[in-house]
């Protein structure tokens, strides 16, 4: 059996803003099912890559840095979008 664990998990926020930790090329998989979000071209290519890798053609790695932009490029990434929501309440706070 292969193991498709990334070597360091993805943390992104789903839901309601809870964390999840993304730990391998399946729970990614579940993610993009999951998208409710507009299918964009990092959508496509991290989708991509995760059936890619399922069957043996790509590298669980790459795969990870595919889902890290895409999870970026929606801004649900953890570092990211904490930085966002720090941020934005800190403007809202100047311009109150």
């Amino acid at each position: 059996m292969v193991d498709h664990s990334f070597s360091k998990p993805v943390s992104i926020f789903v839901g309601m803003g809870f964390p999840l930790e993304v730990r391998s090329v399946l729970e990614a998989r579940q993610v993009l099912d999951e998208w409710s979000g507009s299918r964009s071209p990092a959508y496509a290519a991290a989708f991509a890559a995760c059936q890619s890798a399922l069957v043996g053609e790509q590298d669980v790695e790459a795969v990870r840095v595919s889902f890290e932009a895409f999870a970026r490029s929606r801004g649900i990434l953890a570092p990211d979008a904490m930085e966002l929501a720090a941020a934005r309440m800190a403007e809202d706070w100047l311009t109150a």
